[in-house]
């Protein structure tokens, strides 16, 4: 018997998140512990009369592929992938991984080189598809939360299965805040950063794209980032973990970087390319049913009472002109010593907005 919960999820993807209609066409991929929850996604899009199929990706494809393509074939362009996306109205992604840590020993610069070649895809994906993205409920996820699995699912559907109606009201609230500002301060343990929002589009993640959702984001003025900050909450990338991360921007530019381990992961992914040393992104967490990080950026950004910058690629629709191969999402929690200063306002302090 399936899971109320499964039957609740699936409903929220196709009705809410991706309002599947009619005639779509819509791509659910997923993995194979996802299977349950990928089958009802296809029932509830069959139940409005759109063209679902689903695709399955097996575990260790990924290493394999990596680790035994040559040159060639890491920059080949998948033509049949970029016809399917095309051919795509709603893409559905169920993430389910068996093992989180399957590229960990693959060179970074490989996976770089390999993401570049697909960006057409993802940039259609994105710009082109009413799409989410969704983590289920996996043995590998709960490991790495360090809980049961019963415990992961419970912190899942906690995270998914809330108002999101109030919630996307107040998200709307904030963004309508940070478009009217300038500058940006952030205080915290090992932290003192400026930077200007000025003329950049905020954008709400309101469950639409990503479930669970919950921040508000936006790019900053490429030139304008200068200070330091510390990011206490592990930060998770292409199968790494980098822990106790801590830049330093001079006019945008990262000067220094350390870290606590992983260091030369991080030194490595910051020389991807020009753009990898700038911000191509600004977040806020609002989800505050997410109470913990669980070592997954689809949880960890949402956190209420956190912010996160992205090195990297920038969103087009938040006006960012930072253009990047990476967009690597870090988090910094400000529930304890933190405030953020909006034009000089305070605005938000221990993780509390005083402004929503």
């Amino acid at each position: 018997m399936v899971d109320e919960r499964i039957v609740r999820l699936a409903k929220l993807l196709v009705e809410y998140s991706t309002e599947v209609k009619e005639g779509d066409r819509v791509l659910i991929s997923c993995d194979v512990q996802a299977k349950d929850l990928a089958l009802e996604v296809y029932r509830q899009c069959l139940l409005k009369d759109a063209y679902p199929w689903i695709k399955v990706e097996l575990p260790g494809r990924n290493y394999i592929f990596y680790k035994y393509a040559s040159e060639k074939m890491l920059n080949f362009f998948p033509e049949h992938e970029y016809y399917e996306i095309k051919n795509t109205d709603v893409y559905i992604a169920l993430k389910a991984p068996s093992n989180v840590k399957e590229l960990a020993n693959i060179e970074a610069s490989k996976i770089a080189q390999r993401v570049k070649v697909l960006k057409p895809i993802s940039d259609w994906r994105v710009e082109k598809t009413r799409w989410c993205a969704f983590y289920h409920p996996a043995e590998s996820l709960a490991q790495e939360a360090g809980m049961s699995l019963e415990e992961f699912e419970d912190f899942v559907y906690n995270s998914c299965l809330i108002d999101w109606k109030t919630l996307s009201k107040k998200l709307y609230a904030l963004k309508n805040v940070l478009d009217k500002t300038d500058q940006v301060h952030i205080v915290g343990e090992h932290t003192d950063i400026t930077f200007s929002i000025k003329g950049r589009v905020a954008e709400v993640g309101d469950g639409k794209k990503n479930m669970p959702d919950g921040e508000v984001f936006t790019s900053v003025v490429e030139e304008s980032v200068n200070g330091e900050i510390y990011y206490d909450v592990p930060a998770i990338y292409l199968g790494n973990v980098v822990e106790g991360v801590r830049l330093k921007f001079k006019d945008g530019t990262v000067v220094e970087a350390e870290a606590a381990s992983g260091k030369d992961f991080l030194k490595k992914i910051l020389e991807t390319d020009e753009g990898s040393k700038r911000l191509g992104e600004f977040g806020i967490g609002l989800n505050y049913n997410i109470i913990r990080p669980v070592k997954n950026i689809l949880f960890d950004e949402k956190i209420g009472g956190t912010v996160h910058t992205a090195l990297g690629n920038g969103y087009k629709e938040t006006l960012s002109k930072n253009v990047s191969a990476i967009h690597w999402d870090i988090i910094k929690d400000l529930r304890k010593n933190g405030k953020i200063y909006f034009d000089g306002q305070l605005v938000m302090e221990n993780g509390r907005w005083n402004i929503l």
